[in-house]
């Protein structure tokens, strides 16, 4: 994989998926003005410790203020406990089961328009339509508008910048107004079908977040559309990667593509190995609430530290072979999904997704290869790793 990191282009930032490991779990990066964490337990010893080691990011990085209310991924305990338990309803075990079906009958109805085709593109055929049309189902927003999410989304995370407090004021101001304006048009459009919830809730999740209390009060219009906001993207981004990245490391590895053909009880390992070898969100940031040390570094208060899971998933002290694709991998305690308190709360439905749509897209297409004619395309963001595109043959070369 690291001869098509450098082929394709993938963001020079993320040294991990050219096999190289970080001179030291945790460094600091004068230059930004951040600490970079690397190492699994270091990772791991920031993720299981809110108290410590805060996600609201906006004392230190005031650009990411107007996003906070009502979002989940920057709120602390007990703001965050409170808000979470809104949403779980929609997450539990059973209702995600339930949709099994409908997830099936997408994912057919996608295909079934490709499958006479000698190519296809897995992200705008199946990746990114399947999911965000579940996640707008659930919200209960209009799924025919999908393509007005992917062209704001794409604009947010179509950036090459790497995080850093060493910019002066002006400078941030300005990134500020960009990530407002790439956002706006996503949370005018949220904001005016929780607007019309107000008016006439029906039965969807959009629905329960405005009629809502929180200690007695209902959430605020901000809350709300925040709220919304992170459901949406992340309700629909982590599963496109996943499927993308998942169908990539299988082409890149026939013989374990083979075996996972053969025996379909590996689909689910198989895609739990894609998470950890090209994690999709490949950093998380937070901020010290106080003096500690990690990784032998004595680290001050009020400090940003990145933590970059996807390098911890390489981190050769907790994964033998951690640069070999491995779908037999066990135990296999990744952290793409994060852990703790904020573990992603949608990855039972991307899991479910993924299984779902790879053992159709295989049933459909025995023959399925990348097209040497036309590479995949990474997104851009050092921050995230996965396809924005990936062409497929779907028959044998003649």
């Amino acid at each position: 994989m690291t001869v098509f990191a450098d082929t394709w282009g993938v963001h020079e930032r993320q040294f991990w998926l050219r096999e190289r490991t970080p001179g030291r779990p945790v460094e600091f990066d004068d230059a930004r003005g951040v600490w970079n964490v690397y190492g699994y337990p270091e990772c791991l010893q920031i993720l299981a410790d809110p108290g410590t080691y805060s996600s609201d990011t906006s004392r230190v990085v005031p650009e990411g203020r107007p996003f906070r209310e009502g979002n989940l991924v920057t709120m602390d305990p007990p703001d965050h406990h409170k808000l979470r338990k809104l949403v779980s309803h929609a997450f539990t075990p059973k209702v995600i089961a339930d949709l099994e079906p409908r997830i099936a009958e997408l994912t057919e109805e996608l295909l079934e328009e490709v499958t006479d085709q000698d190519r296809l593109e897995l992200v705008a055929d199946l990746a990114y339509p399947l999911p965000v049309t579940v996640i707008a189902e659930l919200l209960g927003v209009p799924s025919s508008d999908r393509h007005l999410f992917k062209k704001w989304v794409d604009a947010l995370f179509d950036r090459t910048q790497e995080v850093s407090l060493r910019t002066s004021e002006e400078e941030r101001k300005r990134e500020m107004d960009i990530g407002l304006e790439k956002i706006r048009h996503l949370t005018d459009y949220l904001g005016e079908h929780a607007a019309e919830r107000r008016r006439r809730p029906r039965e969807d999740l959009l629905s329960k977040l405005v009629q809502a209390e929180v200690d007695g009060e209902r959430l605020s219009d901000a809350a709300v559309v925040n709220f919304a906001n992170v459901l949406l993207i992340a309700g629909h981004i982590t599963t496109t990667m996943l499927l993308g990245n998942t169908v990539l490391c299988l082409d890149a590895h026939p013989e374990q593509a083979a075996r996972v053909r053969a025996d379909r009880s590996m689909v689910p390992t198989a895609i739990e190995e894609s998470l950890r070898f090209l994690s999709p969100f490949a950093t998380l940031a937070r901020v010290t609430n106080r003096d500690v040390e990690i990784g032998g570094h004595a680290v001050p208060a009020d400090q940003l530290l990145l933590v970059w899971v996807a390098a911890a998933n390489r981190d050769e002290r907790e994964f033998a072979r951690p640069h070999v694709f491995d779908p037999t991998r066990e135990p296999n305690p990744h952290l793409a999904f994060g852990r703790g308190i904020h573990f992603c709360i949608g990855a039972p439905l991307a899991r479910l997704e993924g299984r779902i749509a790879l053992n159709i897209l295989l049933d459909r297409f025995p023959h399925l290869r990348t097209d040497p004619d036309h590479e995949p395309t990474f997104t851009p963001s050092p921050n995230m790793t996965g396809v924005k595109a990936l062409p497929l043959r779907t028959h044998a070369a003649a």
